[in-house]
């Protein structure tokens, strides 16, 4: 650092940039923990100035703050969230489990703002963190940032995605194809049945996520240190949730029990996993994209995917189906995600969980990403997928499984040897069924109409 500047705090100086808007304890931090060179993310530091600005407005309507003291953390905040400096804010994930460096590096941000913009003198603790700590503000800019992420990105891409599958429902109608169980052929459905699944699949997701994201709005501020709310007034946590739904037009209120939103991360830990089960679902409509893509010649080859891409740097005209693919690293990444953030839950030691940072950085991470998934998934590869008709079609004649709809007519000892005589000849179970039967061929094409096998019933009965 060619041009410094030094500053101090309770343990002494500190040498730091010039222009550095962060302080001595923000500097420690950057000396202290050098382990991922990862800061915590944009939407978590976004929610905590506004944490901030929330705070400062709830002490200056119970009287703690004075007018002007209020307009600069008022403007020094609005700074951060137009300007978004994020170069202001680089302590890494990896640092006290509580995120009192993260907490104390946006105090001094806000302080050393504030002098710039109105030259009004802010102390980080005693005016920043007025009726605050640490140990409360951090749970509450979480439980803020992840409200937040699922109300403008995550929700809207769930829906975007059931709205795209349900459009293709309406435009595949009427096409049958080969239902698959154990990877194998069984009766047919219709691929129409087959979106359905996935659509069924992601808006039970929706509805979860929908429920878990009330709880988020429970908020631990007013608990301070250890959860009995020592150093805040009785009345602030409810007057800093007034101000900050009224800032978010959005309803916020009291944790019940402070010393549940400070020693531990049930909610959180609820969210991330209901993220794990959309990442499950997630990854089964992935898989299943990529196998009904598979070939095109020697594979299932039932539908053919957008070409986004070359697909080999030494096979020629070879095209992947990299959108699912990377749908399901995506998938794959957020349970590892909930792992580490179940581990983490489970580190509420005494009164205070001591690994909020990773816990924060590891679930807005898996919402962004699963919400960016879920639009490409939709527009780049559901979307404008072709479907290979003739193979469906011929799949389906010679599926010696539509015996199945025979079970009622003849037994099925007897649907057995037409579906084994079917596989060992290669015919058709329809004229197998012709040689071996007294039914006549009108009969058993009304029975083995495999557009009437999709719509259930007991065919022949």
């Amino acid at each position: 650092m060619t041009n410094t500047r030094t500053v101090h705090d309770s343990m002494g100086a500190m040498t730091l940039p010039e222009n550095a808007l962060y302080g001595a304890q923000t500097q420690r931090a950057i000396e202290n923990f050098p382990i991922s060179h990862q800061p915590m993310p944009k939407p978590f530091i976004l929610a905590l100035a506004e944490v901030k600005l929330a705070c400062a407005k709830a002490n200056h309507q119970l009287g703690l703050m004075s007018d002007q003291q209020l307009n600069a953390i008022e403007q020094a905040v609005k700074h951060i969230l137009c300007q978004q400096p994020m170069d202001a804010f680089p302590v890494d994930v990896f640092q006290t489990g509580s995120g009192t460096s993260s907490n104390m590096n946006m105090n001094e941000v806000i302080s050393t703002l504030a002098e710039q913009l109105v030259n009004v003198s802010i102390h980080p603790n005693d005016h920043v963190n007025m009726s605050q700590s640490s140990n409360d503000v951090i749970p509450t800019a979480l439980h803020v940032s992840a409200n937040r992420l699922m109300s403008e990105q995550l929700l809207p891409a769930i829906n975007h995605l059931i709205e795209v599958l349900a459009n293709k429902e309406l435009a595949v109608v009427g096409i049958v194809k080969t239902g698959r169980t154990h990877l194998m052929d069984a009766m047919p459905i219709t691929l129409s049945q087959e979106l359905s699944g996935w659509r069924a699949q992601l808006s039970q997701n929706l509805t979860r996520l929908t429920q878990t994201q009330q709880r988020l709005k429970a908020l631990a501020l007013g608990g301070t240190a250890v959860g009995t709310g020592i150093n805040a007034p009785t009345n602030f946590s409810a007057t800093f949730c007034k101000h900050l739904s009224e800032m978010h037009q959005d309803t916020y209120q009291p944790m019940d029990n402070f010393f549940v939103g400070l020693s531990s991360q049930d909610t959180v830990l609820e969210l991330s996993g209901q993220l794990n089960v959309l990442a499950a679902s997630l990854m089964k409509i992935a898989n299943d994209l990529r196998w009904m893509n598979s070939g095109p010649l020697a594979g299932l080859a039932e539908i053919q995917l957008p070409a986004l891409q070359p697909g080999s740097s030494i096979m020629p005209g070879k095209v992947n189906p990299v959108i699912p693919e990377a749908v399901a690293m995506v998938c794959a990444q957020v349970t590892g995600n909930h792992t580490a953030i179940t581990i983490g839950a489970q580190s509420g030691n005494f009164q205070l969980n001591v690994m909020l940072p990773m816990i924060t950085y590891n679930l807005l991470n898996a919402i962004e990403w699963l919400s960016n998934a879920m639009y490409q998934l939709a527009d780049k590869a559901i979307q404008n997928f072709k479907v290979n008709l003739s193979q469906l079609d011929h799949a389906l004649a010679i599926n010696p499984i539509l015996v199945t709809a025979l079970n009622g007519v003849v037994g099925y000892e007897k649907g057995a040897e037409i579906a084994k005589t079917a596989y060992q000849t290669g015919q058709a179970v329809i004229d197998v069924a012709e040689q071996l039967t007294d039914l006549d061929r009108d009969t058993l094409m009304k029975l083995l109409d495999p557009k009437r096998l999709t719509e259930g019933g007991t065919p022949g009965l």
